[in-house]
Parts: C-alpha cells; structure tokens; sequence
C-alpha cells in the first residue's frame, strides 16, 4: 500500500482516482473548496482523507508535502475552466504554470514521485498526430499556462511524470465532462451542440486512473501522452453516447465550434500518438468502446447518483 497525495480531490480525476484507489492505498485529498457548489462539508461518505488547503498560497505546497510525506504526488488541480482562464490570466498562471513546479521541487525533496496531470491542449490542433516531441503552439491562457506548468515541473524535478490528458467521467456538478453534459441534456430531451470539425481522443477517467498508478509504479519519467488510442469527433463522440444509453442522438446539432458562442480559441485536431506511453506500460491504451462501456458501467452501479447526492439542490 503506497501513501498518494491528491490534489484538486474533488474535481472530476481526483474524486474518482480517490474513490477508485482507496481500497488499496491510502489517499490523502486536497481541494480548495467544493466545486461550484460551496464548501467541502458537502462532501460526505468519502472512503479517503480530504483535506480544504488553498495550495496557490505561498508555501502552502511545500509545507503539506513535507507534513504529509507521500509515496505519491497526483497532481491534479487546475484552473481547468478555458474561458474563465481567459477571462482572468493572473489566476491561472498562479494555479497553472507555477504552482505545478512548487509541487514538483516538493515531491522532489521527499522522494516522492511526482504525477503532474497537463493537457493535451499545448498543441494548436492544425494538424493532428502528435508525438511527445513535437513543438506546442497553446491557443489559449488556459493551454499557455498549462504548458509553463509542465516546464516548471520538468525543471524542478527531471524525475516526474507529466502526463497530457483528456477524459471524461461523471463529476460532483454533473458538468464537468463532455460525455456527462451529453448524458444531462440529451435525457432531458434537450438540444445541444456537436462540433464536427474538433477532433480529440478523451480516456474514460476510470481508465485514466488505472494508466496514471501504473505509470508511477513503473518510475517513468518525462512527457507521455495518455489519452485513448482512438480519435473521433466531438459530435461523433456525443452519438455514441447517445446510443450507448438508449437517447435521442438527433437532438446533437452538427455544428463547427466557431459558431459555437466561445470565448477562447480551440484546438481542432488533438489527435495525439499514444506510442511512447504505449511502449513503456507493454500494452496499448484503451480505444473508445472500451472507454464508453466503463462509463456505462459506473452509471449502472450507481455512481452518476452518488455523485449528485454530493451536490446540493
């Protein structure tokens, strides 16, 4: 049983990393405050430790790791929202590009492995098929902050992992993945928007989480790319959400995401090669089908309803 610190527990990764991992290490989570909805006390019935500490103030990260001394650092905490990034870039460059590398020189000085959770964003998306060695081009505060995050980690500590991501799972505030607000809208009989010409590759966060201890169990180092090996759509993706559970998929209208009534740039094409990660895990990552059965998986044992009773009217 290893000793992994958490943070951004009560967001989308690292609620559900805590919950799935609990049984068999001990996690210690840390959150800010509850997303959206208020205080932490809101959270109730959790089977780890969770602790409110705002990580942005100065010393903050340093003194909890060096209390806490951890096998593992998941650092998942962000300023995650790209238009409220956008909308105040001090924050974001606070939360996203140097509270990453305090993290890192931390889990550096107590020998614990550092996980930092970047994005697949720093690429432009012109045109797709990325690798780990390719140049990034961030369109946005939010994917320029987060890559200031990865270099920062990488400097204060060679030996971490930086791993670029994109997933979905249920959340607390039932809006935090694009195949739960597909879920949400669509069951309500509601329209909603399927951008045909933004393409990624989003791992199922369960799936994620099980990739993400594998890798620190490995002691890999460096930039993997750790997303699902399958790209589609977003509008792909919605149908196939909308047929996994039985919904109306005429309800998604085809559209591009320049009429989609956003504030910040997107990246088109976030294909990204899965090779190198790939290599060092022996085995592939999970396509889609895989990804989607999970997240149908854990709507049936119940945990889109433990997730809303966590949330208040």
């Amino acid at each position: 049983m290893s000793l992994i610190l958490v943070t951004g527990a009560s967001g989308l990764l690292g609620l559900n990393f805590s919950l799935q991992f609990a049984a068999q290490h001990e996690i210690i989570g840390v959150a800010n405050h509850h997303p959206e909805k208020g205080g932490l006390h809101r959270l109730a019935g959790l089977p780890f430790k969770l602790r409110q500490i705002d990580l942005a103030q100065p010393q903050a990260a340093s003194r909890l790791i060096a209390e806490v001394r951890p096998d593992v650092v998941l650092h998942c905490a962000a300023l995650a929202n790209i238009d409220q990034a956008e909308s105040n870039p001090e924050l974001a460059e606070r939360v996203n590009a140097q509270l990453p590398g305090e993290m890192a020189a931390a889990a550096r000085a107590v020998g614990a492995v550092m996980l930092h959770i970047s994005t697949d964003a720093v690429f432009d998306g012109v045109h797709g098929d990325y690798a780990e060695d390719d140049r990034p081009n961030p369109l946005n505060v939010y994917a320029a902050t987060k890559l200031r995050g990865e270099q920062a980690v990488l400097a204060a500590n060679p030996a971490a992992i930086v791993a670029r991501v994109n997933f979905y799972g249920w959340s607390v505030s039932g809006q935090r993945s694009l195949a739960e607000l597909f879920y949400n809208q669509l069951s309500a009989g509601k329209t909603m928007f399927g951008f045909t010409d933004v393409f990624f590759c989003p791992l199922q966060v369960e799936l994620l989480g099980e990739v993400l201890l594998r890798m620190a169990q490995k002691g890999l180092s460096g930039v993997f790319h750790t997303v699902s090996s399958e790209t589609l759509s977003k509008y792909e993706f919605g149908c196939r959400v909308a047929r996994l559970f039985g919904l109306d998929a005429s309800l998604i209208q085809p559209v591009s995401w320049k009429d989609g009534g956003l504030k910040a740039v997107r990246s088109p094409n976030l294909n990204l090669r899965t090779a190198r990660l790939a290599a060092a895990l022996g085995q592939p990552l999970p396509g889609q089908a895989a990804g989607l059965a999970r997240f149908h998986l854990e709507w049936e044992q119940g945990l889109r309803d433990f997730m809303q009773s966590q949330s208040p009217v």
